[in-house]
C-alpha cells in the first residue's frame, strides 16, 4: 500500500503483518481520497482501516487547526482509537486527544484551544464544546463516523447530524458500522458523495474464530453455574454481559462474595472507575469483567478467551457485537450463552441470524434441578417501592424527633452552651 516510512515503523510498533479484509478493501480507495461506506464486524481490524488513510495523508506536517473528526458511541471506544492512534502515529508529528463526557472538560477544552490534529470524541460531549469560538473545525479534512448502528440505537443520530451541519462541506468521510438500518443508510446518503461500498450486502455474523454455544440452565441457577465453571476452571478469564445495570451489579455482588476476582462497568458507574475495572482487567488482575450492552463497544482486550451473556441479548445485532469481544484479529475464543427456557425465542432469533443452529452444551455433574436459594433480582416495582417505604420512615423518624424536641445531626439544642463558650 506504499504507506509513508513513519507509518510504516507504526504498524510494525502495532505488531501488524497481514491486512485484515476489510482493510484490505477500504484503504486503497480511501488513499485516492474516496468516501467510503463500510458494514465491518466488531474485531476486523475497522480503526487501522479508517485511521491508516488519513495518517498517510497527515504524515509530514502538522495543522494548526483540527484535520480530523472521529465520532464514536462510547467513550470506552473513543479511548481505544486513541490508543491506537498514538501507535500508529508515534513516529509522525501528529497529535490526538478525546472529547468525552464523564470526566471534567477542562484537559479536553485545552487541547481544541491548543489545536490538535485529530480528536475522537462522543457526540454529546463534543456538540457542548462546538458553541465555544476555540472548538475551531472549520479546516477539517477528514470526518469518520464510527459504530454508525450503535450512535443510532443510543438515540445519537439527532446530536450527529447537529454536528455534521456545522463541518466543512468539503472533506472526505467514511462511516463504519456493523449493520446498516434504514436510518444509516439514510445518513451515508445524505453525507456521503458517491462513496465506495465495502461489504454493505454483506449480512453481520460473528468472526470465523468463535466457538460458540448455548447452555440451557434455569434462569435461577445461571450465577451458581458461573461459578462452578470458573470454579472448575472451565472458564479462567471472561467478560460477561447483563441485561441490565441493576443485574450487571447483583452478579458483581454474588461473584465476588464467592471469593472471585471480579469487576463491572457500566453507565452508572464513573469513567475513573470504568477505566480502572478495564485496566484491571486486561492486566489480569480481575478474573471477570461484567459489563451491559451500553459498555461494551471499545473493549478490547488481546486473546480474550470467553465472552459469556449471562442473558441472552435482545437484538441479534447485539449477539454479535458482543461475542466480537473474543477472536480478534484472526485469534480464537468461546462465546457460550446461557438460556433460560423464556428467552428461546431470543435464542432462535440469533441462530437464523448466524445462519445455523447453535451447539448446546451442559456442565456435568451440575444439579440443574436445583432450587433457588436467593432471587437474583429484585423486579423494578419492589425496588421502588422498597425506597418509597424508606423514605416514608426515615420522614417519619425526623418528624417524631422534632416533637420531642431532639434536635436535627450536627445541632445543639439551644440551652447546651459550646464548650468554648463554658
Amino acid at each position: 500500500m506504499n504507506f509513508h516510512p513513519a507509518i510504516l515503523r507504526g504498524i510494525q510498533d502495532f505488531g501488524f503483518t497481514e491486512a485484515t479484509p476489510i482493510q484490505r478493501d477500504s484503504i486503497p480507495p480511501a488513499l485516492e481520497g474516496r468516501d467510503v461506506l463500510a458494514c465491518a464486524m466488531t474485531g476486523s481490524g475497522k480503526t487501522a482501516a479508517f485511521v491508516l488513510p488519513m495518517l498517510q495523508s497527515m504524515a509530514d506536517t502538522r495543522g494548526k487547526r483540527t484535520r480530523v473528526l472521529i465520532l464514536t458511541p462510547t467513550r470506552e471506544l473513543a479511548s481505544q482509537i486513541h490508543e491506537h492512534i498514538e501507535i500508529l502515529a508515534r513516529h509522525t508529528p501528529l497529535k490526538s486527544a478525546t472529547v468525552f463526557g464523564g470526566v471534567k472538560p477542562g484537559k479536553q477544552e485545552r487541547a481544541l484551544r491548543d489545536g490538535v490534529d485529530i480528536v475522537v470524541a462522543t457526540p454529546g460531549r463534543l456538540l457542548d464544546l462546538m458553541q465555544y469560538p476555540w472548538a475551531d473545525f472549520s479546516g477539517l479534512e477528514f470526518l469518520v463516523l464510527d459504530e454508525g448502528d450503535r450512535m443510532l440505537d443510543m438515540g445519537f443520530l439527532p446530536d450527529v447530524r447537529r454536528i455534521l451541519a456545522q463541518l466543512p462541506k468539503k472533506r472526505q468521510t467514511m462511516l463504519f458500522s456493523a449493520t446498516l438500518p434504514g436510518p444509516i443508510v439514510q445518513l451515508s446518503r445524505d453525507f456521503l458523495d458517491n462513496p465506495a461500498r465495502i461489504d454493505v450486502e454483506r449480512q453481520s455474523k460473528p468472526a470465523v474464530g468463535i466457538t460458540q454455544a448455548i447452555l440451557p440452565v434455569p434462569e435461577h441457577l445461571k450465577t451458581d453455574l458461573l461459578k462452578e465453571m470458573i470454579k472448575r476452571g472451565e472458564v479462567e478469564t471472561a467478560l460477561v454481559f447483563t441485561r441490565t445495570k441493576h443485574r450487571a451489579n447483583r452478579l458483581w455482588q454474588k461473584l465476588e462474595r464467592a471469593g472471585i476476582k471480579v469487576e463491572r462497568i457500566h453507565g452508572n458507574r464513573s469513567q475513573p472507575q470504568r477505566e480502572k475495572a478495564l485496566a484491571d482487567f486486561k492486566n489480569g488482575r480481575i478474573r471477570v469483567l461484567v459489563a451491559t450492552d451500553i459498555a461494551a463497544r471499545g473493549i478490547d482486550v488481546e486473546a480474550l478467551p470467553h465472552v459469556i451473556n449471562f442473558d441472552v441479548p435482545v437484538q441479534p445485532e447485539d449477539y454479535i457485537h458482543r461475542v466480537g469481544r473474543t477472536a480478534r484479529a484472526g485469534k480464537v475464543g468461546d462465546a457460550l450463552t446461557f438460556a433460560a427456557p423464556a428467552e428461546q425465542s431470543k435464542v432462535n432469533a440469533i441462530e437464523r441470524a448466524v445462519g445455523h443452529r447453535l451447539e448446546r452444551k451442559t456442565l456435568d455433574g451440575f444439579d440443574y434441578k436445583a432450587q433457588a436459594q436467593e432471587r437474583f433480582e429484585i423486579p423494578v416495582g419492589e425496588r421502588i417501592a422498597a425506597h418509597r417505604a424508606q423514605r416514608a420512615n426515615d420522614r417519619s423518624r425526623t418528624r417524631v424527633k422534632a416533637q420531642r424536641g431532639t434536635p436535627p445531626p450536627g445541632r445543639r439544642p439551644s440551652n447546651q452552651r459550646s464548650r468554648s463558650a463554658r
